[in-house]
Formats: structure tokens, C-alpha cells, sequence
């Protein structure tokens, strides 16, 4: 699906400057001078991701124009991804914009590189829901698998406890991480996610633990770290897995002594937040201290929750298939179908190595193309009009390979676009291009 993003602010040299930076992040970039013409805009059609200032008026630094303009979006049928902006690093502030469904901040002025990978975590991330359900109800399914997983999210989310949280890409470790947080007596603080796949290790002090001015070239203001701005909530380590060996050891340093340091303080800061992490590395591998250190795994790991690939739940596909169908008619205006049999039948049986995030995707492709008066098989792709059963087996590598190598095919080479259409960051991308030598 194109990308579209939306600048809302007030300063047009900045919206100016983002738009140019953003371009090769999106099909489409606009911008918008004030918030009173938002409603109008937003008549043309919603956009993906939305970078919204907190402050319109002059002399003003409370951030309630921005907050109203949040609460705008978010009251959308199909709500965008927003990145709130702030000239001021007002951290109580941009936790509050948080809180009320903004997926991320950025101080002004910002670093490139930041706020690139920052836009491309959003865009690839899942499309939000609409009237996303609170706690374990986002978690869909009724087979055994599920709703084991569901009951042992109630029984351990209203607890402090590190939970570790494993499982295949694409089998949902972020809704867990989010369905325990809600679960939480945090619930009312920030939920901070935290791409650790996608930091560079050269800046991931800084992006943790924060900053002050001066502290190194590009430091031109104080900025607070994740761990600052999740005080009081929920700290989501995601691709926890793919963090370097030294990165390693600065992160258990922190949780050990529960205080962070910014770079170029004299002082630590105590911080309070619950850290739930995530990894689609298998178990042997995270036990292995060549890859992982056995110190910080015992200070992750104090519950472990195993996230069910959907091969294993099969008999959830045709629930989670009505739902995504539903979803995107509204989100595309289409007429709702009637899903035939035999698909139904073909979806049930395919491998679904990308688990939830395929069928997602394969749903709204389906909604996109179809053209009948019911979904065919041949509707949700190629793959999906063949059983499983009749294709020769192959490793999980060569899937991979083959999955990479068709998705830059289809955007044409276009990094950011294939990495949105296969669910990945444009980074972990890299990572499996440099893996298959393509």
C-alpha cells in the first residue's frame, strides 16, 4: 500500500525541511500550517503517519493545541500512526501525548538519521485497529493456544515482573507486550517500544539513557532517553536478540541498578519502568553467551511467555480472516464479501511462516483486488490458492531468501516499500539482505 505522510506544523521552514527529508521515505508527503485545517485535510483521505508540533501559538508551550489535534486523529475510524514533535524536550509532555495514542516523540531539532528510522518503524509497523480493544482482547482467537496465552497475560500483568516474550516474526510479541502493559497498574503511563534491532550501537547510550547539551557534536539540547520517558510505565525491548554483546553489557548495568546516566551528566537518575522484551530467536541460540549474555537473559527472563505460530492455531485463520476482511473494507470503502468455502479451505491449509502479519497482509490484499462477489483463494496471492501439502519442502532460509528477493522485485528495489510489504524495519531489511547476498 503507498505510504502517506502528513507534517503538521506551524513553522514552514521545518515542515519544509521534513518534507524534503521524508520523500524517500513515502510515496506521498504533505503538508499543514495549522490544526483548524485538519478536518478539512483529512477529507482528501487519512495518512499512514502523521508528524504532529505540540505548539501553534506563539509564546504558548503547554501542548494543548497538539493534544487536541491527537485526539482528533485518534477519534478517526482508522486512526494514523503520530509522531509528536517538541521544540521545548518536554518529557512529561511528550509522555502525555503517549498516553493518549501517539507512538513516539522527537525533539527539534532533530537528527536525520533518527528521525528516518523512527518514520520507518512506523510505517512498517502493523495498521493500527480501530477502536483498538484494550488488554488481552487484541489478542484474537479461540483455540486452546490462545486463550492459554490470554489467561497467563491476566495472571501476570498486574505484576512488576520481567517478562521475556518469544515466539516467530509476525506472531503478535508486541500486541503481548501491549496486553500486558494494559494488564498493568501502568496502564495509565506510557508504553515505550524501542526497535533495539534498528539502534545503532554508536547512539544507543543516547537513545536509552539520553543526553545533554554539548555531550557530543550533534548534542545541541538536553534529550531524555526511552528509559526517561517510559518513568512509571512499560519499556518494550523489541528484537532484543539482535542487541550487541557490549550494548548488552551498558543495558544490564541499568536494570541492575534500576538508574541510567545520560551522556555528559555528572549524576545517575533513578528510573522506573517494567521491561518487557521480545526476540524471535529460538532458545538455544538466546542461552548461547557467544550470542546473549546469561546475566542480563536472568534479568529479562523472570516470566517467559511463548507466543504460538499460527500453524499452530490453525483453527483460528478463519476468525482472524473475517476480522482483517471487515477491517479493511472500512479502510477502503469496499463492499463487504461473502468468503468462499474453498478459500477458506486453502488459507487453512498453507504454512503461514509469516504468521499473523501474512494473513494480515493477505487479507488486505484481498480486499484491494477482488473484484467478485466473494473472496477466492487466488484473491489472498498465489500462495494462496495451492495447499501447503503440495509444495516441495524447503529450509526456512530459503523462504526467506525467496520472500526478500520477490518483495524487491515487486517495489522494484525500493528498500522502504519492501521492507513495509514484507512487515520488517527498513534495518532488519538490511540485515537479511547482507545474510542472502542480495
Amino acid at each position: 500500500m503507498p505510504s502517506h505522510i502528513l507534517i503538521l506544523d506551524d513553522d514552514a521552514d521545518v515542515a519544509l525541511a521534513a518534507r524534503l527529508l521524508l520523500r524517500q521515505s513515502a510515496e506521498r508527503v504533505d503538508t499543514l500550517g495549522e490544526p483548524r485545517l485538519l478536518a478539512h485535510r483529512l477529507r482528501d483521505g487519512v495518512p499512514g503517519l502523521v508528524l504532529l508540533d505540540l505548539n501553534f501559538t506563539p509564546g504558548r508551550t503547554d501542548g494543548s493545541e497538539g493534544l487536541a489535534a491527537l485526539a482528533q486523529l485518534r477519534a478517526l475510524p482508522q486512526p494514523p500512526s503520530v509522531i509528536v514533535m517538541t521544540a521545548y524536550a518536554d518529557i512529561p509532555l511528550a509522555v502525555e501525548a503517549m498516553k493518549r495514542g501517539a507512538c513516539d516523540f522527537i525533539t527539534k531539532p532533530w537528527n536525520n538519521d533518527r528521525l528516518l528510522a523512527m518514520v520507518e518503524n512506523a510505517l512498517s509497523a502493523p495498521t493500527p485497529m480501530p477502536s483498538a480493544a484494550s488488554g488481552t482482547g487484541a489478542l484474537l482467537g479461540q483455540s486452546k493456544a490462545i486463550r492459554d496465552l490470554r489467561a497467563l497475560i491476566a495472571q501476570i500483568g498486574p505484576t512488576d515482573a520481567n517478562v521475556l516474550v518469544l515466539g516467530e516474526n509476525g506472531t503478535g510479541k508486541e500486541l503481548v507486550a501491549r496486553a500486558l502493559h494494559q494488564c498493568s497498574r501502568r496502564a495509565a503511563k506510557a508504553f515505550m517500544a524501542v526497535d533495539m534491532g534498528a539502534l545503532p550501537e554508536s547512539t544507543l547510550e543516547s537513545e536509552l539513557f539520553g543526553h545533554r547539551k554539548g555531550a557530543f557534536t550533534d548534542a545541541r539540547n538536553d534529550r531524555a532517553g526511552r528509559f526517561q520517558a517510559a518513568a512509571g510505565g512499560t519499556l518494550f525491548l523489541d528484537e532484543i536478540g539482535n542487541l550487541p554483546l557490549p550494548a548488552q553489557a551498558r543495558l544490564l548495568a541499568a536494570l541492575e541498578r534500576r538508574e541510567v546516566t545520560p551522556l555528559g551528566a555528572d549524576r545517575a537518575e533513578a528510573v522506573d519502568v517494567r521491561v518487557v522484551s521480545a526476540t524471535n530467536l529460538d532458545e538455544a541460540r538466546l542461552r548461547d553467551p557467544q550470542s546473549f549474555r546469561t546475566d542480563l537473559l536472568f534479568r529479562l527472563n523472570t516470566i517467559v511467555v511463548r507466543v504460538p505460530p499460527l500453524r499452530e492455531r490453525r483453527e483460528d485463520i478463519p476468525l482472524l480472516v473475517r476480522h482483517y476482511l471487515a477491517h479493511y473494507e472500512k479502510q477502503y470503502t469496499k463492499p463487504a464479501r461473502l468468503f468462499a468455502a474453498d478459500a477458506e479451505a486453502a488459507l487453512g491449509a498453507l504454512q503461514w511462516d509469516g504468521n499473523v502479519r501474512a494473513l494480515r497482509h493477505a487479507c488486505e490484499r484481498a480486499v484491494i483486488l477482488s473484484e467478485g462477489g466473494r473472496y477466492e483463494a487466488a484473491d489472498f496471492g498465489q500462495e494462496a490458492s495451492a495447499p501447503v501439502e503440495n509444495t516441495p519442502a524447503r529450509s526456512l532460509d530459503t523462504l526467506e531468501r525467496e520472500a526478500v528477493a520477490a518483495a524487491l522485485d515487486q517495489c522494484k528495489g525500493n528498500i522502504s516499500r519492501a521492507a513495509r510489504l514484507l512487515g520488517v524495519s527498513r534495518a532488519a531489511l538490511y540485515r537479511r539482505l547482507e545474510k542472502h547476498g542480495l
